[in-house]
């Protein structure tokens, strides 16, 4: 697919907080029973309560995968002085299973958008081995890159995200 319509390019995930790289592996994130997530769609924070069911590809359980789960726009598109918020970690993924067999570092938060269209991104590498990975001290201001460079996992090999607003009726004026 030429980058120029790839749905990463488009929607500014490949620059805001990835390089560019190939997918390799297949990474399938499901909300509920049916509700899988394809780059762009857009979900109800009503819809994200629980964490999804992640799905990964491959046909080798000695390979481990990390997977995150990061907004680039928090807390809001216009000023997201926390880019980009990390919601979920999980490392020691075994290929062909989902993302409960791992060890999770950092429980699932449910995003909670309060302010414009923010974009929520799964993120999936490959590990050279089993790692021990120390949790972040904050969620907010982690770097996905800068994380991937001191454990070492190299280019990302699959990603995903999904837009998320605040539901109608929530926050506003009190009376």
């Amino acid at each position: 697919m030429p980058r120029s319509r790839d749905p990463l390019v488009v929607g500014r995930i490949i620059g805001d907080i990835l390089d560019p790289f190939t997918s390799s592996v297949s990474l399938r994130v499901v909300y509920g029973n049916n509700s899988e997530v394809i780059n762009s769609s857009e979900f109800r924070p009503s819809q994200i309560i629980n964490k999804p069911r992640v799905d990964i590809g491959g046909d080798d359980l000695r390979i481990l995968h990390t997977l995150m789960m990061v907004n680039p726009d928090a807390p809001s598109p216009s000023d997201p002085y926390m880019k980009e918020y990390l919601h979920w970690l999980v490392t020691n993924i075994p290929a062909t299973t989902d993302a409960s067999f791992g060890q999770e570092i950092v429980s699932y938060e449910n995003p909670r958008p309060m302010s414009g269209i923010q974009r929520l991104v799964f993120v999936l590498f490959c590990q050279s081995g089993r790692q021990i990975v120390l949790p972040p001290r904050w969620r907010g201001n982690f770097n996905t890159r800068d994380f991937a460079e001191v454990y070492d996992l190299g280019s990302p090999v699959a990603a995903v995200y999904f837009n998320s607003q605040r539901e109608n009726g929530w926050g506003g004026r009190r009376l």
